[in-house]
């Protein structure tokens, strides 16, 4: 197995992504530390991956908190020894198909400050455990906001931006210590709780919305949950080794612009 031995803390693994990744990361052996507020969501991920035959651990962790990060992450090296993966992917409560122009100083700032605070913590805080052992792997993910200019996401693309920018100093500043820092860029996936959610409040709309969104990448499909689980996995990997400081794009081409244009952007808000 790839990660046979390894031990990764997911952040917000009781998200829907947050849970692909976990899981693929324990299939492919390693020791995975779920963490998260919503501890229902976070042992239901849990359950799968123990009946699955995997190694998993929950914890109840403020991925906001110094505190409550470090305190966490202190745990795990006491009981596994080191941590060589960290994943997070809580959600940032952006406010999005609004324009800029309408939209609050508030709803536009909140994204940003969460993205970058939460970025900021449990990064940095595996990096000062994964130094000890001159090794490891920090992951992230971002959207694609981060690589073109896109209408109507309020600050949701600015944290994007914010997020690949960090990933990529901290990465020039880790590389030394053997520590890769690795950002992941998706498109949005279909098969996530926030599309399906989306699907069963706004029916046929939003369906519409999400064939718009498959008509402004390159194959014409959007990225599957398994599609960033599977790069994560390698990433995580020896086989990707000489990886770090970049932005892996996972967008189907998105980030190309192809067919892009405005009216596929705003989630079919219409003007009175």
């Amino acid at each position: 197995m790839l990660l046979q031995g390894k031990n990764a803390i997911v952040y917000g693994a009781g998200g829907s992504l947050g849970g692909a990744v976990a899981n693929a990361l324990a299939t492919a052996g390693a020791h995975v530390f779920l963490t998260g507020h919503n501890l229902d969501r976070v042992k239901k991920t849990a359950e799968k991956i123990d009946a699955a035959g995997g190694k998993v651990s929950v914890y109840q962790v403020d991925a906001r908190s110094e505190k409550s990060v470090n305190d966490h992450i202190h745990s795990v090296m006491h009981t596994a020894g080191s941590v060589d993966i960290s994943f997070n992917a809580i959600g940032w409560q952006d406010t999005q198909d609004i324009p800029l122009t309408d939209m609050t100083l508030h709803d536009f700032l909140r994204p940003i400050s969460i993205a970058m605070e939460t970025q900021f913590i449990t990064a940095t805080a595996a990096a000062r455990s994964m130094k000890k052992h001159q090794s490891g792997v920090i992951l992230s993910l971002t959207a694609t906001p981060g690589g073109i200019g896109y209408a109507n996401v309020g600050g949701f693309g600015p944290a994007c931006n914010a997020v690949e920018g960090f990933s990529r100093n901290l990465a020039a500043e880790l590389g030394p210590y053997g520590i890769r820092v690795i950002n992941i860029r998706s498109a949005g996936s279909p098969d996530s709780r926030i599309f399906k959610e989306a699907i069963e409040a706004g029916g046929d709309e939003v369906e519409e919305f999400i064939e718009k969104m498959k008509n402004d990448t390159m194959l014409k499909e959007l990225p599957l949950m398994k599609d960033i689980a599977n790069t994560a996995v390698f990433l995580s990997s020896a086989m990707a080794g000489k990886i770090t400081g970049v932005t892996i794009d996972v967008t189907a081409g998105t980030t190309g612009a192809l067919n892009y244009k405005l009216t596929n952007i705003a989630f079919l808000k219409k003007d009175p």
